[in-house]
């Protein structure tokens, strides 16, 4: 077995006056989440150390539903000539966007579909998740952070090593009841992913997010999609022209590093930045 990854003990949250800092339960109260602590610091040490050790760090959501109604967002006109929007129009039908986003690289594989569920996610998930290993070298076993022990935070996790191949790649996704499938967790264990959930309330910690935000606003600010296949068109779209000049993180210790896709990402816009900033995600 090889050398364990290191993962923090506790969150790096700032403490109050009387003493360690403590989360927030969901009935307003403060007290302990089981397994909280442990899956965010499980998601922030893949994002530390993954692409480091040779692991593809991939994050996946589904962003929408999107309605063919007019959009709100800005757009550029002639000064005389501001954009109108009709004020009776008929609901085009509505569209979703599956996304799979690697920050260390910026690359975004999606599709744009009407429904997300797992009858549509996960043969599309398998599907990309098959190509994306296609294209890594073999795992090393024995190598750092190849064992499934270096990740899992279950107390039991060292059993899985003996029973499952080395680890190939990281993916972070929403905690979401179709994520735990008994289709999808297995397959993914058996092609060395490890799934990593993000915990209650930190959705955040999924950078595929970020990402989504990004790519709706330049397909969707400030036009009025027709139907649901309009408005899968120009996101997809929008995804090929993200593709050709991808955003990716910076590389370990530079000290302007900011997280593709954050407010601070040198690479966005203007219009980006206020996207990250104002506009509430969709879920």
């Amino acid at each position: 077995m090889g050398r364990r990854v290191q993962l923090a003990g506790a969150s790096d949250l700032v403490p109050d006056r009387h003493g360690a800092a403590q989360t927030h339960r969901r009935d307003g109260g403060r007290g302990h989440r089981p397994g909280h602590d442990s899956e965010a610091n499980a998601i922030e040490q893949a994002y530390k150390l993954g692409e480091a050790l040779g692991l593809p760090v991939w994050n996946q959501d589904e962003a929408g539903p999107y309605q063919a109604i007019p959009q709100p967002g800005p757009s550029w006109q002639p000064t005389t000539e501001p954009a109108r929007q009709p004020q009776e129009y008929i609901r085009g039908g509505t569209a979703k966007l599956l996304t799979l986003f690697r920050p260390a690289t910026g690359a975004v594989r999606a599709l744009g579909v009407t429904s997300a569920t797992n009858a549509v996610l996960h043969p599309w998930l398998k599907t990309e998740l098959t190509a994306i290993l296609a294209t890594c070298p073999p795992a090393r076993a024995g190598a750092p952070g190849r064992t499934w022990s270096d990740w899992d935070w279950h107390p039991d996790a060292h059993r899985l090593d003996a029973h499952l191949p080395p680890v190939r790649m990281l993916l972070i996704w929403d905690n979401l009841a179709g994520h735990h499938s008994q289709t999808m967790v297995p397959w993914c264990a058996d092609h060395g992913i490890v799934p990593l959930f993000t915990p209650l309330s930190g959705s955040w910690l999924n950078m595929a997010e970020s990402l989504q935000r990004i790519i709706v606003g330049r397909a969707l600010a400030g036009q009025h999609p027709q139907s649901a296949q309009e408005l899968i068109a120009w996101l997809e779209a929008t995804v090929r022209g993200w593709n050709a000049a991808p955003s990716g993180r910076a590389p370990a210790g530079t000290p302007s590093a900011a997280p593709p896709g954050s407010p601070a990402d040198p690479s966005l816009d203007a219009t980006d930045r206020l996207q990250l900033k104002g506009q509430p995600h969709d879920k």
